[in-house]
């Protein structure tokens, strides 16, 4: 079959998603319709309805777009039915229900911003930062029950640098995202896709990449340098790792490594020599402060908030 002739339904909410869709789109795939979230009420009363960035970037292309409130809504899946696609693709989306992405006959995959089964879970960009991660990648893998369980159909890897945050890691995989949607489509239609289940990737730890929380997001000072460093940009810039000081909250966005020389004092006391440089103790070393947020005041490079503010001589983040 031709490319043209595959009908695909595509389903995604976010930004990262939009690559995806754009690649198929200018790649002359067939899109017949794109599923995505309902528009987001924004605005100080909810009055103001946000489209998603997929829904924006869909109607900008002319196409048919459907915002179901509920998946398993009869009247959805019976217009999803009669649009007779060939194939589904997921990327960032929500849980399908079996009887949609059991419907297609040529199945529903999904791209899923981690080298599965390793971070599987609603934040595995994050989390694998957070967690050090030298490198990371895209997989595709047909939907089943379970969330993130399918069979492999392919993966790509890219390193993640030392100084990358989150933001770096999630834009590199976006990118990347799109060229990996259109080679699955390209390798279903020539019939040269031989999946792998996950269950043969033994060797493979399975750590998981959960919903990240305001509370996941505190930091800890009692751990290493690199921890700390580490969750900082697994967490800039959103929704961004944050601390106390006197009591408000403090979100830190970019620090840097001192050499691991174990301070004297408690973890979380602030040194700062008013005028350009802030560090704070950890357990094993100190953390340099580059970039900060206040409670109620804009971010900032610590330069410019030491031209403002003034800290104690026992001052710390809690």
């Amino acid at each position: 079959m031709r490319k043209e002739d595959f009908r695909i339904v595509y389903m995604g909410t976010p930004d990262f998603a939009v690559e995806s869709l754009r690649a198929l789109v200018e790649g002359g795939y067939n899109v017949v319709a794109v599923v995505t979230m309902p528009d987001k009420p924004i605005g100080r009363h909810g009055s103001v309805l946000q489209p998603s960035p997929v829904k924006q970037y869909a109607l900008e292309q002319g196409l048919k777009v459907m915002q179901p409130e509920k998946l398993k809504d009869p009247e959805f899946v019976e217009e999803l039915r009669a649009l007779k696609a060939d194939l589904q693709i997921v990327v960032a989306f929500r849980m399908l229900p079996e009887i949609v992405w059991s419907m297609p006959p040529y199945g529903t995959f999904n791209a899923h911003a981690s080298l599965l089964p390793k971070y599987r879970g609603a934040a595995p960009i994050n989390w694998a930062v957070i967690n050090g991660e030298t490198e990371t990648g895209i997989t595709t893998f047909f939907l089943k029950h379970e969330i993130d369980t399918g069979d492999i159909i392919q993966q790509v890897h890219i390193p993640i640098e030392e100084t990358d945050n989150v933001e770096v890691v999630h834009d590199k995989l976006m990118m990347l995202s799109g060229k990996l949607v259109t080679e699955t489509v390209d390798n279903i239609l020539a019939d040269t896709v031989t999946s792998i289940p996950q269950d043969q990737f033994k060797d493979v730890p399975l750590t998981p990449a959960p919903k990240i929380f305001r509370e996941t997001c505190r930091i800890n000072w009692n751990q290493s340098t690199k921890r700390i460093y580490d969750f900082i940009r697994g967490l800039s810039p959103y929704p961004a790792a944050w601390t106390t000081l006197n009591g408000k909250a403090v979100k830190i966005y970019e620090a840097g490594k001192e050499s691991a020389t174990p301070p004297s004092c408690t973890p979380g006391t602030i040194i700062t020599d008013g005028k350009n440089n802030l560090k704070v103790a950890t357990a094993d070393g100190w953390l340099n402060i580059r970039t900060l947020q206040l409670e109620g005041k804009k971010r900032m490079p610590v330069p410019d908030l030491l031209r403002g503010l003034k800290f104690n001589d026992n001052a710390f983040f809690l």
